[in-house]
């Protein structure tokens, strides 16, 4: 564990400064085209059940009322939102998560306190590791925005299909842990590949 934290502080201080040009950029778009603030920050819950900020450039328009499970195609994304999530630039401004130690690399994404709560018994174990900008079960629903468009009810699929599964994949990651393994979901990540079941190989 300690490779793995000396990993996320030197990657993420690399990031942070490498991808600085495209936070001006997209900083700029996001003042400009959507007016209002150029980040959204919401209460996650990390390691230890403890919460914390997350941040994310904002995709959504400032007044909406909605789940909080996104859908594709919904009309509370903006169009630039959704560029932005399509490639998951939103998500750039979590490597100052990562830097302060509130995330990691690679882990369970953090969920809003409503999911988090859900977790029982062996199910916990999830929270004893640091969340992730990616992570097992994160490539394996990369496309999860489009499967719930397909949906007739989003939202129970996914608390009663997605946020299970995803649980389970993620207590695999915890008990098979390797920093060699997170290498591999991060080189998955950066090539934009998903990994099923064979991950744990």
């Amino acid at each position: 564990m300690y490779l793995k934290r000396v990993f996320d502080i030197s990657a993420s201080i690399f990031g942070l400064i490498f991808f600085s040009p495209i936070f001006l950029i997209i900083g700029g778009l996001v003042k400009i085209l959507m007016p209002g603030p150029v980040f959204f920050i919401q209460n996650r819950v990390g390691k230890d059940a403890k919460l914390f900020p997350m941040m994310k450039f904002r995709t959504m328009t400032i007044k909406h009322s909605g789940s909080s499970i996104s859908i594709r195609g919904e009309s509370r994304i903006t169009p630039i939102g959704s560029i932005l999530r399509k490639y998951k630039l939103d998500e750039l401004p979590e490597l100052w998560n990562v830097l302060t130690g509130d995330m990691s690399f690679v882990g369970p994404r953090p969920d809003v306190p409503g999911y988090a709560d859900r977790l029982s018994g062996d199910d916990r174990l999830v929270l004893t590791f640091r969340p992730g900008i990616t992570g097992p079960a994160s490539l394996k629903y990369s496309n999860e925005e489009e499967l719930l468009a397909l949906q007739p009810d989003p939202i129970k699929y996914n608390d009663e299909v997605l946020f299970p599964d995803k649980v389970r994949i993620n207590l695999n990651y915890i008990q098979n842990w390797s920093f060699r393994l997170d290498l591999k979901i991060i080189i998955h990540t950066l090539l934009g590949k998903k990994l099923d079941e064979e991950w744990l190989n």
